[in-house]
């Protein structure tokens, strides 16, 4: 081995340069995966260090549609330290100069509020912080509504002094989504705003400040099971900003994805730069062999070179990858939920670390196998015989380097079945445009002959011995394929958010209506809209308590995808099958049903909990167990983005709990302001939700998912634009012999590089066509099969994409080979 770092330690030294796609390649693929990685852990780290300010204090316990009862406040109390009370809902506010109105996230405080943080307020307020009749907002709503400290606000029925601006507030990201900007006021007032009443929809949360020693997780078990049906849920400083978490994992887990997506493009890159570096070394290898060395130490040569540049490259990589967080917060901090914690992470460097040795490794040993067992006879003569079969043996150890990829992967990521089907998927796209990259090259030698010679030359140059035709459809098809999928996601998301969604979605939602105030309600949008469409529903607030003899409290972990019994849900009654429903399986109870309760799940729903027609499920509603039988299940459609609810009980038991009524109000656009206000004026109450405010919301979201999915994505054709310079370097030396060959029977330079434009300009056009058939199949998989949307995609984004991708082929294609124009005859001559 001594000899064999010193020989590779010396060549490398003098020849290394041919080994700088090796490294390129390893340098994009580990960054891509270390940034990712390190991305996604610096800000589940943030957010677990600032966990009990989010939580607002070491145990939280929440329950809708009412307060603690004294029993239980008593018990929250016993349990030691601090105790804390808020309130939280939705509201509608109104400037009392000027008329403007609002949607709110109000949230009412005691003294005590925060028990951790500090609540911070812009200069010039008022105080600093709300007491009585004062509220304090934040910056978004003083401008929607024109006001500042000093000014009168209305919030129901009741008028509130504007006493600051909000700047921080040390619990919001624990609060969860929101959709309008938050109003703070003292839980003292909120009686006088008229928004509690009987079914009203909101949520008191008890936050306490634990002595030392006390554990927070036993505590909240022993309160929920103390009061079983009382609808209690508990979060711990592990469990605060849930949601937010789960949403961060979900697209870190994706764009990890992503990421080994790019790392397998960078591998194909390896495997070119290994074999075009062996080829060259052919003259080398054949005196050594000469000169007595056994493959076993020619392949050790080479190996230590490849070692030592495949390791520059991933430190390289890793570098950067550790140093992504601190460049995103630089440059994109503000859009971020939360500040990433600066920080190394091992975990995510070690990851890309492996998964970029195991795939150089994997993709090298192929060349290494073939220069090992090629004679010196053969060697002699300049080239490597590349149509050798792999042994058995390479084979083998090929085999079981792919089974340890697919299993590091696997494991190191958070989603276990998505990643598996990741990799399945992307596995069977790789095979497929390596067949189709075969067909290419086969079908270009046995089309007819042009007449056209420079048509000709390019067509062989396709299908020639050495050409990379089918490497060069893996890697930048498998590239390209993702940009067209991610534009036709992209674009088809925007159309249901900007056209479809609105047209067939309400105007408005209306929340905390009461049933006795409906004629009130209807007569007041009438008004203004004589004829929008009403639909009005019962609705209150439960959670699944059991099912199939199962309690909820009593599971360590819930089934994946289990959002049904994530906290309490909005459920309802109904006589006869909601609009937009479907019934899958069972049927729906006659319309004068007053026997035992019956429950209609969403069929999807149903689905995850493995629950059927004629099992049993216990709803907790208000502090009261209701028993109901599976009736039937539903099939929803959400697009509709109408009053939609995954839980119908029969009429009967159900209804006699406090309830409150939704509202969908189907209305022309012009009457929005005009509705908004009437129904202000006689129910100041009743909350009204704009259905374009949360599209809008929603359409923000996505599109910075989609920026961040199309920023990793970038790196995967970063790492095929290499492959393709490598490619072309790689038959430099063939090129250069054609082109002085072309050039000595009379072609012009003009010819000589129009031929590569052709070569190119095909290639470029299959590239299109795959693009377009894998990248289209992929995201109308998403869009219809996964989202259940309307297939809409924008096909100017895509020929767009297309196009530029047809141009990097060419442009790149073409000027790597512009060298070639200038070589000598007797130089090239020489080398031949």
């Amino acid at each position: 081995m001594s000899i064999a770092w010193t020989l590779g330690l010396r060549d490398l030294r003098r020849g290394g340069r041919g080994l700088l796609l090796l490294a390129i390649c390893l340098f994009l693929g580990t960054a891509s995966l270390a940034g990712i990685g390190s991305l996604s852990a610096s800000i589940i780290a943030a957010l677990d260090a600032q966990g009990r300010q989010m939580l607002g204090g070491d145990l939280e316990m929440r329950v809708s549609q009412r307060r603690a009862t004294i029993d239980e406040q008593a018990a929250f109390a016993s349990a030691g330290g601090q105790l804390s009370e808020t309130i939280v809902m939705r509201a509608m506010a109104r400037a009392e100069r000027g008329g403007g109105s609002a949607l709110i996230d109000l949230k009412a405080v005691d003294d005590r509020w925060p028990l951790v943080g500090s609540l911070e307020m812009a200069p010039g307020a008022l105080a600093p912080r709300p007491h009585g009749r004062d509220v304090a907002i934040a910056q978004a709503l003083a401008d929607r509504l024109g006001v500042k400290p000093g000014d009168p606000i209305r919030i129901g029925a009741s008028l509130f002094r504007v006493s600051g601006i909000l700047t921080a507030e040390p619990d919001q990201l624990g609060e969860g989504f929101a959709f309008g900007p938050r109003a703070l006021i003292d839980i003292g007032a909120v009686d006088a705003t008229g928004l509690i009443q009987p079914g009203s929809l909101f949520t008191a949360r008890y936050r306490m400040a634990l002595l030392p020693g006390t554990d927070a997780a036993l505590l909240g078990d022993r309160l929920v099971h103390r009061f079983p049906s009382a609808g209690w849920t508990m979060r711990t400083i592990e469990g605060a900003a849930n949601q937010l978490r789960r949403g961060i994992d979900q697209l870190g887990q994706f764009l990890l994805l992503v990421g080994l997506s790019a790392l397998a493009i960078a591998g194909i890159g390896v495997g070119s730069g290994v074999s075009a570096y062996l080829a060259g070394k052919t003259r080398i290898i054949a005196t050594l062999k000469v000169l007595g060395a056994r493959s076993r130490t020619i392949a050790a040569v080479f190996l230590a070179q490849l070692g030592l540049v495949a390791g520059g490259g991933i430190l390289a990589g890793l570098a950067l990858g550790a140093v992504v967080p601190a460049i995103v917060t630089k440059v994109a901090g503000a859009a971020l939920p939360v500040q990433p914690r600066l920080d190394l992470y091992p975990v995510p460097l070690l990851t890309a670390a492996a998964l970029s040795a195991i795939v150089a490794l994997l993709f090298a040993l192929p060349g290494l196998a073939r220069a090992r067992r090629v004679p010196a006879a053969t060697l002699l003569r300049d080239a490597l015989a590349g149509g050798e079969r792999l042994s058995w043996r390479v084979i083998g150890l090929m085999t079981g380097l792919i089974a340890l990829l697919a299993v590091l992967a696997i494991l190191t990521s958070t989603d276990k079945f998505l990643a598996g089907s990741f990799l399945g998927a992307t596995a069977g796209l790789v095979v497929l445009l390596w067949l189709l990259g075969l067909g290419v090259r086969t079908g270009a030698a046995r089309l007819p002959r042009p007449r056209n010679p420079l048509l000709r030359l390019a067509l062989g140059n396709l299908h020639r011995p050495g050409a990379q035709t089918d490497r060069l459809v893996v890697a930048l098809g498998l590239g390209f394929s993702l940009f067209v999928a991610l534009a036709a996601i992209d674009t088809s998301l925007s159309s249901e958010m900007t056209t479809s969604a609105p047209a067939k979605a309400p105007r408005f939602f209306a929340v905390d209506l009461q049933p006795d105030d409906a004629a009130t309600f209807t007569r007041a949008v009438r008004s203004v809209a004589p004829d929008a469409r009403l639909e009005l529903t019962p609705s209150l607030r439960g959670a699944i308590a059991a099912f199939k003899g199962q309690r909820v409290a009593d599971m360590k972990t819930l089934p994946q995808g289990a959002w049904v019994l994530r906290g309490d849900r909005t459920i309802t009654w109904s006589a006869t099958l909601p609009p937009r429903s479907e019934i899958t399986a069972g049927r729906w109870w006659p319309a004068d049903y007053r026997g035992p309760p019956l429950v209609s799940i969403e069929d999807r729903a149903a689905d995850m909990l493995d629950l059927k027609v004629g099992d049993e499920i216990i709803v907790a509603v208000l502090g009261v167990e209701v028993k109901a039988r599976i009736a039937a299940l539903r099939k929803i459609d959400w697009r509709g983005m109408g009053l939609n609810f995954a839980i119908v009980f029969s009429p009967g038991l159900i209804e006699e709990a406090p309830h409150g009524l939704l509202a969908g109000v189907y209305a022309p656009p012009a009457s929005d302001g005009r509705l908004a206000a009437a129904v202000a004026n006689a129910l100041p109450s009743v909350t009204l939700i704009r259905v374009g405010d949360v599209i809008g919301q929603v359409s923000d979201l996505l599109a910075r998912i989609a920026f961040a999915i199309r920023a990793a994505a970038a790196v995967t054709v970063a790492a095929g634009i290499a492959v393709l310079v490598g490619a072309v370097a790689a038959s430099a030396n063939a090129r250069r012999q054609d082109s002085v060959i072309l050039k000595l029977v009379g072609a012009r330079r003009g010819q000589v590089l129009g031929i590569q434009a052709l070569e190119f300009g095909l290639l470029s056009l299959v590239l299109a066509a795959v693009a377009l058939a894998t990248g289209l199949g992929a995201g109308w998989y998403v869009i219809v099969q996964i989202f259940e949307l309307a297939w809409a995609p924008g096909w100017g984004v895509i020929g767009a994409t297309l196009l530029a991708a047809m141009a990097a082929t060419m442009g790149i294609g073409v000027i790597g080979t512009l060298p070639v124009l200038r070589a000598r005859p007797a130089e090239a001559l020489r080398g031949a």
